[in-house]
């Protein structure tokens, strides 16, 4: 995080949405690993759709965070 002269509105929102986004960035990272290894159809769909809700929940977060800063 960079220095601001205000504090955020909600810190706790703030340092949660942080780890979330950390924490979801690793698990796509793990997905995109298992993915290159599978070679069933049905499995790359399943890793996909999951890593396809983690950035979707990154960009939700990121997108709050905008608005508290």
């Amino acid at each position: 995080m960079s220095d601001r002269l205000l504090p955020s509105d909600d810190p706790v929102a703030e340092e949660v949405l942080e780890w979330t986004i950390a924490k979801d960035a690793r698990d796509v990272a793990q997905i995109m690993h298992w993915l290159e290894q599978t070679n069933g159809r049905r499995d790359r769909m399943v890793l996909m759709s999951t890593a396809k809700e983690l950035i979707d929940e990154m960009l939700r977060s990121i997108r709050r965070l905008d608005e508290l800063r």
